[in-house]
């Protein structure tokens, strides 16, 4: 714990609470800033560079920046609730109770590593005593049941093109690796990373109780299966596209047209999902694949594979060696972290992914008060109205898209800091005996929740991210942003003594503006007012905010994320025009504030230097290259330090207030400047 309250700097309840310690707000921004670097050559080094001096990634990290610094206060408020129901011994049933089993069986590392993987000694016999491939689909609805995803991806969500309806989802998946890329990219490091896995799934196995030999053989099976399915999987930028990824078939066409050997509706009901007869499938030609792969390889490998997913979906919750070899293949070789985080941190993380709601009604009671939260509908009422300005004002939009477009606006749901109504966890089951086995009824439970939904009206009013959550997100199917309590924290500083020219671009643009944003980028302005598909773009507004689009993916492909390895700009083009117009819709609104009127200097920075400082303490992170190497491949964010240089270098705004000019490192020539929204 003393770790903990010793990090770099505390952070300030919600509330403001008196006994954080007094910050004085003319010099708060003078830890992050390092003068010695010029803004127009680097501004992310200069802005918050000499934070990141003084506060190295540690050791058990594979990235640290402010996110992690307000996870750091999260952690230990949750770690007192967690604590304070452990001790209490709460009614059985109720949240607490469950919260304090969760908390006592997580850790007891000891019982943990003891039973490994005894708990799911059933499942493994199940697997085991396969015969045919009738046993063989069995199986694989059942994993997918508990979590663990096998063959492909079975998910439940809304309908894309009727939003009030939740449909199944079947979609490429059932790999090891994090995507289809690790399988073939030729490059050194890819083919390091493949030899890597082999050796790691080897292990594995042995400690599961294959010799050496056998192992070893398995673990090439594994990655000869893997590939084939990953030869068929669609690439990260080509999943953005909705209406390529969307195919509506009923069961029996997917098993007549792609799989004749799995007969859809009997595995789905081996899963639990019944009384339904369509699907939507996202990649036809994986599912081709499945097929081919069924037929042709032995039923041995296939239980091979489903031995190989079972063990490592749980290997970090079953303790002791299992989770060491986890830790070292996903945390040391792709990731570059040498140490493990500590338990009690882990075990947060895992009583998150299961819990969330039920710690999030008492966090909320306790760290976010009215008032702050009245501050933040504000500000986002204050963003909306900056879009709305903004779409009026756009030159290069017709009358009727511009229509359609406020239209949509207009109809954005705007949920801000806890959610009105909680899950209900009173079917999951949760006791003192076993970790591994709360985790393993959680996500028999999760997948029961989203299966129930299937049968009842699109609930409109649920949240998808507890409020304790440090992140945000826009869902285009409800057509709402999602903004939690936790989205608003800035490090040390109480939310009373923040001014506006931070609150405007840290949680106004790279918060809400961001989200806002997601609705009218290119995949979320594919989706009406209502949340469904639809063409409401005349040709020649499409094709426009096309071209515009193309100029921020050249952008970004032209930036390199670490050594030689650039970025994906088709890949994250999305977040990159959301943080683009998040900067944007910020600024606008805080034009129109006293403070920005006023003019008046704080630490010796103008108010519109201040709010671009505040962009960039959004994206104040520093990664190993390893993690940025994967990231590149798998995710659909630039590196942090891009996302604050890569939309300041588009805005006049942001040369007026520092200066830059021609030359300067951080000048663009307007020509090449992204402007859509």
């Amino acid at each position: 714990m003393k770790r903990l309250l010793a990090a770099a700097f505390s952070l300030v309840a919600l509330t403001g609470s008196a006994s954080m310690p007094a910050v004085d707000p003319n010099t708060y921004l003078d830890q992050f800033i390092d003068r010695s670097v010029d803004p127009r050559q680097d501004f992310f080094h200069w802005s918050v560079g000499k934070w990141l001096k003084n506060n190295p990634i540690p050791a058990n990290e594979r990235s640290w920046g402010i996110g992690h610094v307000v996870q750091e206060e999260t952690y230990r408020r949750l770690v007192a609730i967690s604590e304070q129901a452990s001790a209490a011994r709460a009614a059985r049933g109720s949240n607490e109770q469950k919260i304090g089993d969760f908390w006592f069986a997580a850790m007891d590392s000891a019982t943990n590593a003891k039973q490994g993987v005894t708990p799911l000694a059933d499942e493994f016999a199940r697997i085991g005593a396969i015969r045919d491939r009738a046993g063989l689909l069995t199986e694989v609805a059942r994993l997918n049941h508990m979590g663990v995803g096998v063959l492909c991806g079975v998910d439940i969500g809304q309908d894309e093109m009727n939003s009030d309806r939740y449909v199944v989802h079947l979609d490429q998946g059932g790999l090891g690796l994090p995507n289809r890329d690790y399988y073939l990219d030729v490059d050194e490091r890819s083919r390091t990373l493949r030899r890597e896995y082999v050796a790691h799934v080897a292990k594995m196995l042995q400690l599961l109780g294959d010799d050496a030999a056998r192992a070893r053989s398995e673990a090439a099976t594994v990655l000869a299966l893997e590939t084939d399915l990953a030869r068929a999987s669609r690439k990260l930028e080509d999943l953005r596209d909705p209406h390529a990824n969307y195919h509506p078939m009923s069961l029996a066409g997917v098993t007549a047209k792609l799989t004749p050997s799995i007969h859809w509706k009997e595995v789905l009901a081996d899963g639990g999902i019944r009384g339904i007869d369509s699907v939507v499938v996202g990649q036809p030609e994986f599912f081709r694949q499945a097929e081919k792969s069924l037929v042709a390889r032995p039923l041995a490998d296939w239980t091979t594979y489903l031995r190989w997913h079972l063990l490592s979906a749980f290997a970090s919750e079953a303790g002791g060696r299992f989770e060491t070899e986890d830790f070292h293949f996903s945390g040391t070789i792709m990731n570059g972290t040498p140490e493990e985080r500590p338990r009690w941190k882990r075990m947060l993380d895992e009583e998150e992914g299961y819990l969330g709601d039920a710690l999030g009604q008492l966090y909320v009671q306790r760290y976010f008060s009215p008032r702050t939260r009245e501050r933040y509908v504000r500000l986002t009422n204050d963003i909306f109205a900056a879009f709305h300005d903004r779409v009026q004002r756009l030159d290069w939009m017709s009358a009727g898209t511009k229509r359609r477009a406020l239209q949509k606006l207009a109809a954005v749901r705007r949920k801000v800091g806890y959610p009105d109504h909680w899950r209900d966890y009173s079917a999951y089951a949760v006791d003192r005996t076993s970790f591994l086995g709360n985790c393993v009824r959680g996500s028999e439970w999760l997948t029961d929740f989203y299966i129930a939904k299937l049968h009842k009206p699109v609930d409109r009013t649920e949240w998808d991210m507890t409020p304790q959550t440090y992140n945000a997100y826009y869902n285009p199917s409800n057509n709402e942003i999602v903004l939690p309590a936790a989205a608003f924290i800035l490090p040390g500083i109480p939310d009373s003594l923040v001014d506006d020219a931070l609150v405007y671009s840290y949680a106004g643009g790279s918060t809400i503006g961001h989200e806002l944003t997601h609705g009218f980028d290119d995949e979320g302005r594919q989706y009406d007012s209502n949340g469904n598909l639809a063409e409401w773009w005349t040709p020649s507004d499409e094709r426009e905010f096309k071209r515009r689009a193309d100029r921020i993916v050249r952008q970004f492909d032209g930036y390199v994320a670490t050594g030689s390895l650039h970025v994906n700009g088709k890949a994250t083009q999305g977040e990159n025009i959301a943080d683009l117009g998040g900067i944007q819709l910020g600024w606008d609104a805080f034009t129109k504030t006293d403070e920005y009127k006023r003019g008046v200097k704080i630490g010796g920075l103008t108010p519109q230097q201040r709010y671009f400082v505040g962009w960039s303490l959004s994206w104040m992170t520093q990664l190993r290259p390893e993690n940025i190497a994967l990231r590149v491949k798998t995710d659909v964010h630039a590196p942090s330090f891009l996302r604050v240089t890569g939309p300041v270098s588009n805005l006049p705004e942001f040369y007026a207030a520092f200066g830059v000019r021609p030359g300067d490192a951080m000048y663009r020539a307007d020509s090449v400047r992204v402007k859509i929204w």
